[in-house]
C-alpha cells in the first residue's frame, strides 16, 4: 500500500513537473519593446514642473511607447466640467515625436492610493458615482480617440488585486467592470483594450479573460516594515507560466509588463524619504537586476515605472538612474512598427 502511495507522489510530481516545464517555453524575443509610464499627479507630488519632466522623458531619454493615466480628479475636477489642459500637451507633444500612448481611463489608475475619486463624486451615492464615471470616460475617449498616439485604452489598474487597496476602492464590482469595458468597445471599436492584473500576488484569470491585452505588473525588490529588504521569490519562468497557462484556458493574446518598478519601494512620500534610505532600496545595481529579470520573462513588451523618481533625482545631483534609463531607451532601439490594432 505504502509503495502504491510512494508511487502515485513520484509520478504526480514527475508530470506535474514536466507540465510546468512546457509551460515555461517561450520565444526568447529578438528585441524588448521598452516603454514608460508617466503620472502627472506623481510629478507634483515630487515637486517637479510635470511638463519639463514629461518633455525630459521624450526629449532626453526619447521614450517612443508611453503609459498615461487620465485620472479621473484631474480630468473632473468639478461636475461636468472637464481639464483637458494636462492630457491635450501630453497626447499632443506624443503626436509630435510620433510616440505610442497607452491611456489609462477609470476609478482604478497608476499610483497611490490606487483609486481616484473626486471629492465631489466622494459625496454621492454609489449608483450616481458608477453613471458619473462612466461619463467622465466616455468624455476622455471621445476627446482622443481621434489621435493617432493613442493606439490601446487601459481600463482600470489590477481591478481584481485588493491587497493594498481595499481601503480605498473597497470590494470590486466585476459587473461594473464588464460595463467599463463594454462602454469603451462600443465608444471605440478600432482600438483593443488592456485589462492588468499584479505579477507577484495576481491569480489573472480575471483580467486576462476580458482585455484584448493582457498587462502585468512586475516588482522584483520589496520593503516592509517587519521583514525589511527582500526580493521576490517567483522566478522569471513563472511568468511564462502563468501566460501561456492563461492562452490554453482564454485563448493567446499579447502580454506586456506593463509595470516594472525601478524606483524604491516606501511608505512615505519620497521627499521625506533621505536619499541615502532611498538608494538601500533602489539603485543601479537593482535596476541592472530588474532588467535582466525582466528580460529572462521573455515578454517582448516591457514598460517601466520610476522615471520620475529619476528626474526628480537629477534636480538633487544623482542623475545615475536618469543616465541608466537613457541608454536603455537609446541604445536599444524601440519596435515602432508593431501592429496592436485589429
Amino acid at each position: 500500500m505504502w509503495k502504491k502511495i510512494l508511487y502515485v507522489v513520484i509520478g504526480f510530481v514527475t508530470l506535474s513537473s514536466f507540465a510546468v516545464f512546457v509551460l515555461a517555453q517561450k520565444d526568447v524575443p529578438k528585441n524588448i519593446t521598452y516603454g514608460m509610464s508617466f503620472n502627472t499627479l506623481y510629478a507634483r507630488e515630487l515637486g517637479l514642473n510635470w511638463q519639463e519632466t514629461y518633455d525630459a522623458i521624450l526629449d532626453d531619454l526619447q521614450v517612443r511607447n508611453l503609459r498615461l493615466a487620465a485620472h479621473w480628479p484631474m480630468v473632473e475636477p468639478a461636475p461636468n466640467v472637464y481639464n483637458f489642459v494636462e492630457l491635450d500637451y501630453q497626447v499632443k507633444r506624443a503626436e509630435e515625436v510620433g510616440a505610442n500612448v497607452i491611456m489609462a481611463v477609470g476609478r482604478r489608475l497608476p499610483r497611490w492610493p490606487e483609486c481616484h475619486v473626486p471629492e465631489w463624486a466622494r459625496e454621492i451615492d454609489a449608483k450616481e458615482r458608477d453613471a458619473a464615471q462612466l461619463r467622465y470616460m466616455e468624455a476622455v475617449i471621445a476627446r482622443y480617440q481621434s489621435s493617432p498616439a493613442v493606439i490601446i485604452w487601459q481600463v482600470e489598474n489590477e481591478p481584481f488585486l485588493e491587497v493594498f487597496a481595499f481601503e480605498y476602492c473597497g470590494k470590486l464590482d466585476e459587473n461594473f467592470l464588464d460595463q467599463e469595458i463594454a462602454l469603451v468597445h462600443k465608444l471605440d471599436p478600432t482600438r483593443q483594450i488592456l485589462v492588468t492584473d499584479s505579477g507577484n500576488l495576481g491569480t489573472w484569470k480575471g483580467a486576462y479573460s476580458r482585455g484584448d491585452i493582457f498587462g502585468t505588473s512586475v516588482y522584483v525588490h520589496f520593503w516592509n516594515p517587519e521583514l525589511g529588504q527582500f526580493k521576490t521569490v517567483l522566478p522569471p519562468w513563472a511568468y511564462r507560466v502563468k501566460d501561456n497557462l492563461m492562452g490554453v484556458f482564454y485563448g493567446r493574446k499579447p502580454s506586456y509588463l506593463i509595470e516594472l518598478s525601478a524606483e524604491p519601494w516606501l511608505l512615505e512620500p519620497i521627499t521625506e524619504v533621505p536619499l541615502e534610505t532611498q538608494f538601500t532600496r533602489m539603485n543601479l545595481e537593482k535596476f541592472e537586476d530588474i532588467l535582466t529579470y525582466a528580460k529572462d520573462t521573455r515578454f517582448d513588451t516591457q514598460y517601466l515605472w520610476g522615471a520620475e523618481w529619476w528626474y526628480w533625482l537629477k534636480q538633487q545631483g544623482h542623475s545615475e538612474m536618469w543616465e541608466r534609463g537613457r541608454r536603455l531607451f537609446v541604445s536599444e532601439p524601440l519596435d515602432e512598427t508593431k501592429e496592436v490594432r485589429e
